[in-house]
């Protein structure tokens, strides 16, 4: 008889990954927490599956002694301890090339409610005031001038779309790009003071932690929109919310945040910021494109076969 392949999964399991309880594998369910196994279980699990969020830190790496492959639902990889993996010589993937658009779609989607105030007006129409007087007037984005954190492939799917509307892009990142048209802004300061509109598209991870920061915020203004769609370490939540509150900053729109799900209690009293449960990724399309991923570099692995999406 076939023995199939032991897994360990770290997150309660979503729709997308359903396939991996059809008999190819077995599993053991996480709900987030430390795994607690017996030891022969421990021993047998061959697999890690995670995601961008929960990652494997040395800890739960280290708890299976003889683990393979390390199998993530997502492209972030800051949450995942590489030196640990390449120390135990693990085969690690993830699922690049499919989160671009949606995460971009979200960011113009974040950013047009913070221009046109979308979710107030659709209380204020609710709550029956129009009959009173008209709703305030709001902002164009149409000639706005659109700075983006991060010219990766999100990044470039936002800039694409920005200028579909009619605003002018820069571009900060750690190196400019000679083959990128948008205009390249070495000093993340500067690009925050020529911008009415800041979208966050970087990689998460120590190398950009709060690199969202007082003197950004402030560069930014008292007119300007903060959207978030990277990871949430990237933004000082402390500073933004002092800048929120005493209005050096005009309003955020987040998806992500620091110690999430927990949002500070600050941020969910503020009604002029608009906070979604990171949805960047969350369509059935793009989840299922990623779990097909996650689901076909299992299946590699343990036929022998090298990933496609191996993680150098």
């Amino acid at each position: 008889m076939e023995v199939t392949p032991e897994l360990f999964v770290t997150f309660r399991l979503p729709p997308e990954l359903a396939a991996l309880q059809d008999g190819r594998f077995t599993l053991h369910l996480s709900h987030g927490e430390s795994p607690q196994l017996p030891d022969a279980q421990r021993a047998a699990v061959r697999g890690l599956v995670t995601n961008g969020i929960r990652g494997a830190d040395r800890a739960l790496i280290d708890y299976f002694p003889n683990l393979e492959i390390i199998a993530s639902l997502g492209i972030g990889l800051d949450a995942l301890d590489l030196a640990a993996a390449r120390s135990r010589k693990l085969v690690v993937t993830h699922t690049p090339g499919v989160v671009a658009d949606d995460v971009a779609d979200l960011a113009m989607a974040l950013l047009i409610d913070r221009c046109r105030h979308v979710q107030e007006a659709n209380r204020f129409l609710l709550a029956g005031k129009w009959s009173k007087g008209p709703f305030p007037l709001a902002r164009s984005l149409t000639g706005m001038t659109l700075g983006i954190v991060g010219l990766g492939a999100i990044g470039a799917a936002v800039a694409r779309r920005a200028e579909a509307f009619c605003m002018r892009v820069k571009w900060y990142g750690p190196r400019a790009k000679p083959a990128v048209a948008q205009e390249y802004v070495p000093d993340l300061v500067q690009l925050a003071t020529q911008s009415d509109a800041l979208v966050i598209a970087c990689a998460g991870g120590p190398a950009t932690r709060h690199l969202i920061n007082a003197p950004v915020l402030r560069a930014l203004g008292e007119q300007g929109i903060l959207v978030n769609v990277a990871r949430g370490s990237v933004v000082d939540s402390a500073a933004l919310i002092a800048a929120l509150k005493s209005g050096e900053l005009g309003t955020a729109a987040l998806d992500v945040f620091e110690q999430q799900p927990q949002v500070p209690p600050e941020l969910l009293s503020m009604s002029h910021v608009l906070l979604t449960p990171h949805l960047g990724t969350a369509t059935r399309e793009t989840r299922g494109r990623m779990g097909a991923m996650v689901i076909q570099s299992l299946l590699d692995h343990f036929s022998g076969r090298p990933p496609k999406n191996r993680v150098a």
